[in-house]
């Protein structure tokens, strides 16, 4: 199980560094741009929006449910 692990996280690791090369050579960049923009600015970004979307959401549910609580007294 372990060497399976081990074979399916360097066949990840592989296959996330040729498409990061990939895209740079697509984009005309270097294989270090990409890795900032990605892991640097969008990644932090992307975490960023969705822990407000969350709260946002969790602050909607809470207003419906205590909508239906005082609908059911």
């Amino acid at each position: 199980m372990l060497e399976y692990l081990s074979h399916l996280g360097g066949f990840v690791y592989a296959y996330c560094t040729d498409f990061i090369i990939n895209l740079a050579n697509l984009t005309g960049t270097s294989y270090y741009e990409i890795n900032a923009l990605l892991f640097c600015i969008m990644w932090p970004a992307l975490t960023v929006v969705l822990l407000i979307v969350f709260l946002f959401q969790k602050y909607r549910f809470r207003k419906i449910l205590l909508r239906q609580i005082l609908k059911t007294k």
